[in-house]
């Protein structure tokens, strides 16, 4: 996300490599790249110039120090600019009463349907909470039959009632249905339109009167720029909305929903959003954001996704196993479905500082996994649990069995061998570290 943006930038901070200070020439010139990759990046014009015009002014009031070039000054100085502008800091969600209402609203197609599913999930498994979904767009049955899988998917209860075209009426008696069966959270999925109109606006305004939530979410597809921030300005006037979410981030993202929408109103971006899978969902924060757009990766994130799907004992058992050379394919396996549940591959390893250039071209498939998948579950256990074994006649079977060539085959064991050796040696490094420790 954000590719064009971040190579616009890291390209307008070229003109200061070389100099020995900065000068209201050359900060001129630098800061007019800055506004041009800023306003190709859907921003909208005025934030776009108070933005060069506060970074100018703190530029030149800047004393270079000698360890820090004048480029490298002023990557810092953007970089500050843009976490204030995008809100400084983490702004969390309106959980504590029970059961707590959180009203999910925007336009049609904005992903509406999909963030209140994953947001159900987050409130489960990361909060402990005991959510319900209601499905209130009673005008495109879709909708309702969509949040019906999701919840079934993440074992979430979903409250309808089918016939009833009263979406106030149906917020009413979800927040009953909550209290009598123990929901501690209750997420209303509301209709959207294509456009805004005065029909939509007094509906949904009906349904805050009605369920008075605790927190209200507006949900912006983040593809959108300039019209997503226009729309929530309009949402905003009319239901005083606690929060943004960003969807569809792993799509075509020019980055001005955004850097825009906070200043325009004045309410904080809670969430970010991106792809189908359920899990693919986190909290904003301002600074890791500002840091993904400069090309300095998202390292503290990338390592709370790994978090998330570390489970200590199994860690250790897998260490005791590596310790003794005993890891498998069956520990392979295990390992890339840990992998796949941090989310989306190349957004995972964007992540990683001075990544995320080198592989915007890449086409790095979601699937990636699927080959090496297919060849270990054509193994069987004996083969998965004893390498050593795979001949070439066995290697010619699991090569048919998993439409592949015997050639992938041996490629993958190869790697596997070289895995298990590395996590040999940094097994033992470690064990050799902490001996040393007690000594």
């Amino acid at each position: 996300m954000f590719e064009n943006l971040s190579e616009r930038l890291e390209r307008s901070f070229k003109i200061l490599k070389g100099q020995g200070r900065i000068t209201e020439i050359n900060v001129a010139e630098t800061l007019k790249e800055v506004r041009r990759a800023l306003l190709d990046a859907d921003v909208n014009f005025k934030i776009a110039k108070q933005f060069t015009d506060s970074v100018k002014q703190k530029a030149l009031g800047q004393e270079v120090l000698t360890a820090v070039n004048p480029s490298q000054m002023m990557v810092k100085i953007v970089h500050d600019e843009l976490v204030e502008l995008m809100g400084e800091d983490k702004t969390d969600i309106n959980i504590k009463i029970n059961p707590s209402v959180i009203l999910i609203a925007g336009l049609q197609g904005s992903g509406k349907t999909t963030f209140s599913g994953k947001l159900a999930k987050w409130v489960k498994s990361r909060r402990g909470k005991n959510p319900i979904l209601v499905a209130g767009d009673v005008y495109r049955p879709a909708a309702i039959e969509q949040l019906k899988v999701i919840g079934q998917q993440i074992e979430v209860p979903v409250y309808s009632e089918e016939g009833n075209l009263n979406p106030v009426a149906i917020a009413k008696n979800a927040v009953r249905e909550a209290k009598q069966t123990g929901r501690d959270v209750v997420i209303i999925d509301t209709a959207g339109r294509l456009a805004i109109d005065e029909e939509m606006m007094k509906e949904i305004a009906g349904v805050k009167d009605a369920v008075s939530p605790h927190e209200i979410l507006f949900v912006v597809d983040s593809m959108t720029g300039q019209d997503a921030v226009n729309t929530a300005r309009e949402f905003n006037e009319r239901l005083d909305f606690d929060g943004v979410v960003l969807t569809k981030l792993d799509g075509d993202t020019r980055g001005g929903a955004a850097l825009s929408i906070k200043s325009v109103v004045n309410k904080p971006i809670k969430f970010v959003s991106s792809g189908e899978k359920m899990d693919a969902i986190d909290i904003f924060y301002p600074q890791r954001m500002a840091d993904r757009i400069l090309g300095m990766g998202d390292i503290v994130s990338l390592v709370e996704k790994a978090q998330e799907q570390y489970d200590i004992e199994e860690a250790r058992k897998l260490q005791k196993r590596i310790a003794k050379d005993q890891f498998d394919f069956d520990d392979f396996i295990s390992q890339i479905q840990q992998i796949k549940k941090m989310g989306n591959v190349k957004d995972l390893m964007s992540m990683i500082p001075g990544v995320g250039k080198a592989i915007k071209d890449l086409d790095i498939d979601d699937n990636a996994f699927r080959g090496i998948e297919a060849i270990i579950r054509s193994m069987t256990p004996q083969e998965r649990k004893n390498p050593g074994i795979l001949n070439g006649s066995r290697r010619k079977r699991i090569a048919e069995g998993s439409g592949t060539s015997v050639p992938e085959v041996n490629r993958l064991l190869k790697q596997f061998d070289e895995t298990r050796r590395m996590m040999k040696m940094v097994t033992k490094s470690g064990n050799q570290a902490r001996l040393m420790g007690r000594r």
